[in-house]
C-alpha cells in the first residue's frame, strides 16, 4: 500500500470534485460520498502505519521530475517514514470524526453540501501538505490549507464577525507565510533542490554558508509561525473560532496549525546545522505558550478558551523542537528528549484537542451560547458530552495515566539542561491545569446560571456523541504507545531512543503535582468557592483587566499596523482620485473643450463659409428664377425698369453731379418693392384661380 499512499490524498480531491459538479444538490449523497473518502483515506493511513512500523521507520520515497530551471530541479513525489505515517493518521482520524460529527451539527444549513466539498478539500490539502517529499510541493499545499482555512473560517460569511475572522486568519498567516517563501528561495539557490534529502545532505556536509543557513531557517520558521498562530502573529487562531465548531475541531485543533508543527520537525536538520535559529523558534515557542496561557485564565467564551489552549499547547510542541535542535546542534553526542516530545505532543494534542472541540460544539448545540457563565449544571443533562470533555481536560492538564500525561512529561524533560524553560514549562502546566477545569466546574458543575437555558439543554444526537466517545478512548490511551521501556512510537518516529527509556520519578511527580495544583485551585474558587473569584478579580484588577483584553495585541496591532496601512491606503487613494486621476481628467476635459472649440469653429466658421455660399447662389438662382417666370408684362416692366435707372443715373451723374446716385438708388428700391408687391399678387391670384376651380 505504501507505493500507493498518494491515493490517501486524492480520493478527498476526488470527494471534493464530485460534490461540486454532480451532487451538490442532492445532501445526504454529498455528506456521505464526503464521509466514505475519509473514511477511505483512514483506511489507507492505518495499513501504512501497520507497513511503515514493519519497515521499523524506514523512510520510503517515490518522486519524478516535473522540470528543471537555472539548474534547480522540480519535481512531485511522497516521503513516508515514521513521522508522515503518524500524521497522516492523525490528520484522516480526527477528520473522520468531525466529518461524522458534522452530520448533526450540520443538519439545517442550507449550504450543507458546500460544507462537505470544503472539508474535502481541506483533507486533501493537508494530506498532500504531509506526503509531500521536497519543500516546492510543501509549500504548495501549504498555501492550499490557507485558502481552504479562509473558506471554512468565513463559512457563514453573512455574519461580519465571520467574514472578518476568514480575513483576518488568510491575511496574517500571509505573513508569515512571505517568509517561507523567502526562505524556499534561498533554499533553492544555496541546495540547489527542493527535495528534503538533498537539502540536509548538503547541511550536513556544510555547503551552505552558517549566517546563509540561519537566516534561511529562521525565514521557514516564518511559515510555522503564522500556520501554527505563534508570537507574534498567534492573534488570529482566537478570532477563527467564528467558524462552525467542527471547523474549529478540524482546522485549528487537529491539522492545519499542527502543519507549523510538523514543517520544524519536517525541517529538523537545518536546525541542527543552524543551533542559533533553533534556540530562536525554542524562544518564540515558550513565549507563545505563556502569553496564550496567561490569556485562558480569564476568558469567558468557550471556544475561545480552547483557542488560547491551542495556541499555548503549540507553542510547548514548537519549544521542545527548537530546544532539540538547539541541544543537538551545539552537541552532536547530546541527548535531548525535543524532537520525541514535541512529535509525541502533536498526535497526543490533535486527539484530546478535538476532543475538546467537538465537546464545546455539543454544549453549544444544546445551550446555544458560548459563555461559560451562562451555563453550569450539565453533567446531569449531557453526560457523554460532560464524561468525554473531563475526560479531554484531565488528559491535557497531564493526570496519569492519560495520553497528555505521557507527552507533557517528554515536553518537561526537554527542558532538563535549560532551567528557565523548565520552570516556565511548569507554570504554564499549572494554568493549562487551572483554566481547563474553571472552564469544566463553570459548565457541568454547580448549579445552572440561566435555568432557561438548562431546562432546554439535551444531549447531543448520536452522530454528534459517538464521536465523542470514539476520541475520548484516544485521548486517555493515545500516549500508552509512549510509554518509557516499550520502544512504541519512538522507535520509529525519533529512530531511536527517547531521552529517558525508563519511568522518571521526579519528572512524574512534579509535573502531576503542579497538575494536580491547578486543578486544586480551580476547584476552590469555581466549585467549593472558597475563594471568590470575583474578589480576585476585583484585587487584581490592572491583571485582569490586561488578560481579559489579551495583552492589548489587537489594540496594539490596531494602532500600529492596521491604523497606519489604513490611512496609507486613504492617502494613496486621495493621490489617486486628485493627482493621478485629476490629471487624466483634467487631460480629458481639456480635449473635451478642445473638440467643442473645433466644432464650433468647423460648424460657424467653415461650414458657416461653404453654406453662405450656397445661400447666396440659392437665393440669386430664385430671384433669376422669378425674373424669368415667362411672362411678358414682366419682361417689359424689367426693360422699363432698366431704361429708368439708366436715364436717372446719367442725369446725375451729368446734369447733377452727386457724390452718389440718390435718385437712381431711389427708384432701384422702388422697383424693387413693386416686383414683390406684384409677385405676391400674382401668387394670390393664381391660388384663387386654383381653388375655385
Amino acid at each position: 500500500m505504501t507505493e500507493f499512499a498518494y491515493l490517501i490524498a486524492l480520493v478527498p480531491l476526488f470527494s471534493f470534485i464530485m460534490i461540486v459538479f454532480f451532487l451538490r444538490w442532492k445532501e445526504k449523497l454529498a455528506s456521505g460520498w464526503s464521509i466514505a473518502s475519509i473514511l477511505a483515506s483512514w483506511v489507507m493511513s492505518l495499513i501504512v502505519l501497520i507497513e511503515t512500523i514493519g519497515r521499523h521507520g524506514e523512510p520510503y520515497e517515490m518522486f519524478f521530475y516535473l522540470t528543471a530551471f537555472k539548474g534547480i530541479n522540480f519535481e512531485i513525489g511522497i516521503l513516508i517514514d515514521g513521522l508522515t505515517a503518524v500524521m497522516l493518521m492523525v490528520v484522516t482520524t480526527v477528520a473522520s470524526c468531525v466529518h461524522i460529527y458534522s452530520l448533526g451539527y450540520m443538519k439545517d444549513d442550507p449550504r450543507y453540501s458546500r460544507f462537505f466539498s470544503y472539508l474535502s478539500l481541506f483533507c486533501f490539502s493537508m494530506l498532500g501538505l504531509v506526503l509531500a517529499n521536497n519543500f516546492f510541493m510543501i509549500f504548495i499545499f501549504w498555501e492550499l490549507v490557507g485558502l481552504t482555512s479562509y473558506l471554512l473560517i468565513g463559512f457563514w460569511f453573512e455574519k461580519k464577525s465571520a467574514a472578518d475572522a476568514g480575513k483576518k486568519a488568510f491575511i496574517t498567516t500571509r505573513i508569515g507565510d512571505l517568509g517561507f517563501l523567502v526562505g524556499l528561495m534561498m533554499i533553492g539557490a544555496y541546495a540547489g533542490t527542493f527535495n528534503y534529502g538533498g537539502v540536509f545532505e548538503k547541511v550536513a556536509a556544510g555547503a551552505i554558508p552558517t549566517g546563509v543557513l540561519i537566516t534561511m531557517a529562521i525565514f521557514i520558521f516564518g511559515g510555522a509561525i503564522g500556520k501554527s498562530a505563534q508570537f507574534p502573529l498567534h492573534v488570529w487562531l482566537p478570532d477563527a473560532m467564528e467558524g462552525p465548531t467542527p471547523v474549529s475541531a478540524l482546522i485549528h485543533a487537529a491539522t492545519m496549525v499542527a502543519a507549523g508543527v510538523y514543517l520544524v520537525a519536517r525541517s529538523m536538520n537545518l536546525y541542527v546545522g543552524a543551533p542559533e535559529a533553533a534556540m530562536v523558534v525554542a524562544i518564540i515557542g515558550l513565549t507563545t505558550s505563556f502569553i496564550a496561557a496567561s490569556i485562558g485564565l480569564v476568558q469567558n467564551d468557550i471556544k475561545r478558551i480552547l483557542a488560547y489552549s491551542t495556541v499555548s499547547q503549540l507553542g510547548y510542541m514548537i519549544m521542545a523542537l527548537g530546544l532539540y535542535g538547539y541541544d543537538v546542534g551545539m552537541d552532536p553526542s547530546a541527548h535531548s528528549a525535543g524532537y520525541y516530545a514535541g512529535t509525541f505532543h502533536l498526535m497526543t494534542h490533535a486527539f484530546f484537542k478535538g476532543l475538546l472541540f467537538l465537546g464545546a460544539g455539543s454544549v453549544i448545540h444544546a445551550v446555544h451560547t458560548n459563555d461559560i457563565q451562562d451555563m453550569g449544571g450539565l453533567l446531569g443533562k449531557m453526560k457523554i458530552t460532560s464524561v468525554t470533555f473531563i475526560l479531554a481536560s484531565l488528559s491535557i492538564a497531564g493526570i496519569f495515566p492519560l495520553a497528555g500525561f505521557w507527552s507533557k512529561d517528554e515536553i518537561v524533560a526537554s527542558t532538563h539542561h535549560h532551567p528557565i524553560f523548565n520552570i516556565f514549562t511548569l507554570i504554564i502546566a499549572f494554568m493549562t491545569a487551572f483554566y481547563m477545569f474553571r472552564l469544566c466546574f463553570l459548565t457541568f458543575f454547580g448549579k445552572p446560571r440561566d435555568k432557561h437555558r438548562h431546562e432546554h439543554a439535551h444531549e447531543s444526537p448520536r452522530v454528534m456523541s459517538w464521536p465523542l466517545a470514539f476520541l475520548g478512548f484516544l485521548a486517555v490511551t493515545a500516549g500508552w504507545v509512549g510509554i518509557p521501556g516499550l520502544h512504541g512510537f519512538s522507535y520509529f518516529v525519533y529512530h531511536g531512543e527517547p531521552y529517558h527509556t525508563s519511568l522518571h520519578w521526579d519528572v512524574m511527580i512534579i509535573s502531576t503535582i503542579v497538575a494536580v495544583a491547578g486543578i486544586f485551585l480551580a476547584y476552590l474558587i469555581y466549585y467549593k468557592k472558597s475563594i471568590s473569584a470575583d474578589m480576585l478579580a476585583e484585587k487584581f484588577r490592572p491583571i485582569h483587566t490586561f488578560l481579559y483584553n489579551k495583552w492589548y495585541f489587537d489594540e496594539l496591532y490596531q494602532y500600529t499596523v492596521i491604523n497606519p496601512v489604513m490611512a496609507l491606503g486613504r492617502f494613496m487613494w486621495s493621490f489617486d482620485a486628485r493627482i493621478v486621476d485629476g490629471i487624466v481628467n483634467g487631460t480629458a476635459w481639456l480635449t473635451m473643450v478642445w473638440s467643442e472649440i473645433k466644432h464650433w469653429i468647423d460648424t460657424w466658421i467653415v461650414d458657416g463659409a461653404v453654406n453662405g455660399a450656397g445661400w447666396l447662389v440659392r437665393q440669386g438662382s430664385s430671384a433669376l428664377r422669378w425674373i424669368q417666370a415667362g411672362a411678358v408684362q414682366f419682361y417689359a416692366l424689367f426693360v422699363l425698369a432698366g431704361v429708368l435707372v439708366l436715364l436717372a443715373f446719367k442725369y446725375e451723374m451729368v446734369y447733377v453731379s452727386l457724390e452718389w446716385p440718390w435718385l437712381t438708388t431711389i427708384i432701384i428700391v422702388g422697383l424693387l418693392l413693386l416686383a414683390v408687391v406684384a409677385r405676391r399678387a400674382n401668387r394670390e391670384s393664381a391660388a384663387h384661380i386654383q381653388s375655385e376651380k
